[in-house]
């Protein structure tokens, strides 16, 4: 179930409504998130951004990277955002059948939990592609699996910087998801869009939460 517009149409939000696309709320909260990390210096640069703007946000974390990378992820932690499972191999759910895309989400969830005491319970499928069979035994793990209401489109080549930070401060609303990424094939739009997105975001009276 791939969603191909920037902010997500409200009958995909109906019709796949055991998703989680938005977080109603009556105080101005958005919900920042990142997938495809930690990746040295690029999760770092955000996490320092986040540190200077004294916001915090939710990592998608790819099972292989923490597994690379466990004192990034772990200052993920430290410094007080959440992390969620986003697969161990960052894999398409519409490519790959139930009982590998099922054990590939739990390797993830065992590199999650060797640093970390408690499980957030948190998926969002890679690309956006699963599966109902796969949704329904994530979900029967007593995981929330958090797609999107607004996307930046930073991993798209073809996309520029300045679109996509026009696509997240144009389509962002009370309760939006919106989902960057901490990758090396994002990092020149995201570096650019992040920033002032946040500043821009800011100055309308959002307040930024992690998911939970």
């Amino acid at each position: 179930m791939k969603v191909n517009w920037v902010k997500t149409n409200c009958i995909v939000k109906k019709i796949f409504k055991q998703l989680v696309w938005d977080i109603p709320n009556s105080d101005q909260r958005i919900f920042l998130t990142f997938d495809d990390g930690p990746i040295p210096e690029v999760t770092e640069w955000v996490l320092d951004l986040l540190k200077e703007e004294e916001i915090k946000a939710t990592f998608f974390c790819i099972g292989d990277n923490i597994q690379k990378h466990p004192l990034i992820y772990n200052r993920i932690g430290a410094e007080g955002h959440q992390t969620g499972n986003h697969t161990f191999h960052h894999l398409n759910g519409w490519k790959t059948n139930t009982a590998d895309y099922s054990a590939n989400f739990k390797l993830c969830e065992t590199e999650h939990l060797k640093l970390n005491t408690a499980n957030s319970f948190l998926f969002r499928p890679p690309y956006g592609k699963i599966k109902a069979s796969q949704s329904k035994i994530i979900r029967q793990l007593n995981n929330k699996i958090i797609m999107w209401d607004v996307l930046s489109y930073d991993f798209d080549a073809s996309v520029s910087p300045e679109k996509c930070l026009e696509n997240v401060i144009s389509n962002t609303a009370q309760g939006s998801i919106i989902v960057f990424h901490d990758s090396l094939k994002a990092a020149k739009n995201m570096k650019y869009a992040l920033p002032k997105a946040i500043h821009f975001l800011k100055s309308k009276g959002f307040v930024f939460d992690v998911i939970s």
